[in-house]
């Protein structure tokens, strides 16, 4: 069946359901959703019933939305919006939703904004058409958060057609044959790094994550030349479960390559992941390397993202369908299910999990619908990998910082942008607030200010507890008075030469480069002085190294090598780590509904891959494969 015939049958049924009232302008495919222009929006809003009865015939999810004739121009709408609502409501930024149309008023004071029973937001709507939405402006203004808005508002026609050109590609028909499943893993298998797997039915062929590692010399990227994948415009979508390098560092290559289709993940990922690869960009200039691609791909990837919440099912190919499910591990991060056919098998890639409730998040989902197959990590899955509790780390930084802080020494913690340092920054100011450490500044250095920026312009994706803290209540722990933004060299050189005690926060968290060097270079020697890991640290990295005792290292100064003594105190606590430990990786499959019938191990090193497979099938019986790299398993 064309494209045109399904769109003239899906007339013909909403003609039949929707009402004579209800004035219908347009029907069209835009991505994975129907949508239906309407005249009559109130009248839609008034019975919900009649959306789910179309999606229910139509078998397809069903957007409304206005007709674009009774929307103003976004800019004029913006002027009028702004004269409208007093300054004293402190608007920190207006941003219009084209699929819904509805416009986004952020705001210090949301009351303002409302008016007196709703006086404002009715003269907005009759004015301008969009429908107004307030909510209270995020307590930390992002920067990335707002250039994406402005740059997706620059686009947004390119957009649209995008849309339309995926809706069509989505309604193709189907080819007629046996039907099969095969996953080939293309990368981070018997490994941790460059992170990337390949789904592929008879219809479809879809990738899953596409890292970079960015601590190898060489092989640092996934083999996206095997024939399974080539040419990248045979893809037709790339799913990814969150921003970590390892993950999402190469996706904007694929762009650079003639890659043309979609990017599916949650609005916090695609938010966290530009601002990580633009870094990346940054940081290969600053030590003379080329980076795979420039600003400009990045751009493109976040032009081609199709943003899913959590429990949001869609359809992206002909016969595959996606849910995504918290992770637990970072902002954003997710497990991605895979509904395959008519019922014919279900798929789920874990990407990074965390199966305990964290300071940030709940802990990663582990029941789903149906389930065949599970792909799941196994960094902390060796035989001795057993971490503490939240708890347990909490208690234990509170040690070491407070025996530093004895001696007058200073603390640096090296850390990932996303995720690690949200925690330990609020496990410090508790210890602060409640005296259990004394109160020294704590120096953000890095993307640690834009990262937690944009945590509090995500609210819905912390856990419930932090989230009613920071905006019930009013008590914003990121804002406390401790913590110091580090926005130049010269504010880091100061730090450095300061003669008093403080604490450092700083990336990259595995010392592979950043402004975490320049610290190291000037405490390294000092014995009252204290270094504390709390995330991964992979072979080969300076980090793995310092970590493991390695009492002289070199480093690069002015292009020179500078050789150092490590004489400051070398500590780890290891429940920060937003991993699942070996206990925790095995509960997440012990009480999973329902239980897998395979189970496909990556993303470890190669004897914890094979050492976590062998204990997973002992304990529950259960067929269990940990491949390497370029190797396929059919699953159907």
């Amino acid at each position: 069946m064309s494209i045109e015939s399904i769109l003239n049958e899906a007339r013909k049924e909403v003609i039949k359901i929707v009402p004579d009232d209800i004035e219908i302008t347009n029907i069209d495919f835009e991505g994975p959703i129907i949508v239906i222009y309407t005249k009559s929006l109130d009248k839609f809003a008034e019975n919900n019933d009649i959306v789910r009865q179309l999606a229910q015939t139509l078998r397809r999810r069903v957007a409304i939305r206005p007709d674009p004739s009774l929307l103003a121009d976004v800019e004029e709408s913006e002027k009028e919006i702004r004269e409208i609502i007093p300054k004293e409501a402190e608007i920190s930024d207006i941003y219009f939703e084209y699929d819904t149309g509805e416009v986004t008023i952020e705001a210090i004071s949301p009351g303002l904004v409302i008016g007196k029973r709703g006086a404002m937001l009715n003269e907005i709507k009759k004015k301008i058409g969009w429908a107004p939405k307030v909510v209270r402006a995020p307590p930390i203004p992002s920067k990335t958060v707002g250039e994406i808005r402005r740059y997706l508002r620059s686009v947004h026609d390119e957009y649209t057609d995008f849309l339309k050109k995926i809706g069509r590609k989505l309604a193709r028909e189907r080819t007629e044959g046996e039907t099969w499943v095969r996953v080939t893993a293309l990368g981070g298998y018997r490994q941790v790094g460059r992170s990337c797997s390949l789904l592929t039915t008879r219809e479809s062929k879809i990738l899953i994550d596409c890292g970079i590692d960015v601590s190898a010399e060489d092989n640092g990227m996934p083999y996206l030349n095997a024939p399974e994948v080539m040419p990248l415009e045979s893809l037709d979508a790339v799913v990814l479960t969150h921003a970590h390098l390892d993950h999402s560092g190469l996706i904007p290559a694929l762009y650079k390559y003639m890659y043309d289709g979609p990017i599916y993940c949650t609005p916090p990922t695609r938010d966290l992941s530009s601002l990580l690869q633009l870094d990346y960009i940054k940081v290969a200039f600053s030590e003379a390397k080329k980076s795979p691609y420039d600003s400009s791909h990045i751009r493109e990837t976040v032009k081609h993202c199709i943003p899913l919440k959590y429990g949001e099912t869609t359809d992206i190919s002909p016969d595959i369908r996606l849910t995504f499910q918290n992770a637990g591990h970072i902002l954003g991060s997710a497990i991605a299910h895979f509904h395959i056919g008519e019922g014919l098998y279900n798929v789920a890639f874990t990407g990074d999990i965390k199966f305990e409730k964290t300071w940030l998040f709940n802990q990663a989902a582990n029941k789903f619908p149906r389930l065949e197959t599970i792909i799941m990590e196994s960094t902390y899955g060796g035989y001795h990998d057993m971490q503490p509790n939240r708890h347990e780390a909490a208690n234990q930084l509170k040690e070491i910082v407070g025996r530093t802080l004895e001696k007058d020494g200073k603390i640096l913690i090296p850390v990932f942008a996303v995720g690690r340092s949200q925690e330990v920054m609020l496990v410090l100011e508790e210890l602060m607030r409640t005296e259990q450490i004394p109160t020294v500044p704590i120096y953000l250095d890095g993307m640690i200010w834009e990262a937690t920026a944009i945590h509090t312009a995500y609210p819905e994706y912390l856990n419930n507890k932090l989230r009613a803290q920071i905006f019930q209540t009013g008590e914003n722990p990121f804002l406390a008075e401790i913590f110091k933004r580090v926005d130049s060299g010269e504010m880091r050189e100061r730090i450095t030469i300061d003669p008093d005690s403080c604490i450092v926060l700083a990336t990259s968290g595995m010392m592979n480069g950043g402004p975490v060097m320049e610290y190291l270079k000037a405490w390294c020697e000092d014995q009252k002085s204290a270094i504390v890991f709390v995330g991964y640290q992979a072979e080969g990295t300076l980090g793995r190294k310092i970590q493991r005792g390695r009492g002289e290292i070199t480093l690069s100064h002015h292009g020179k090598g500078l050789s150092l003594h490590v004489a400051m105190d070398v500590a780890t606590c290891d429940g920060f780590s937003g991993h699942s430990d070996r206990k925790q990786l095995i509960n997440y499959i012990g009480t999973m509904e329902p239980r897998p019938e395979r189970i496909i191990i990556g993303h470890g090193e190669e004897f914890k891959c094979a050492d976590l497979a062998s204990t997973l099938y002992k304990k529950f019986g259960i067929e269990t494969r940990a491949p390497m790299n370029l190797e396929t398993i059919r699953l159907k």
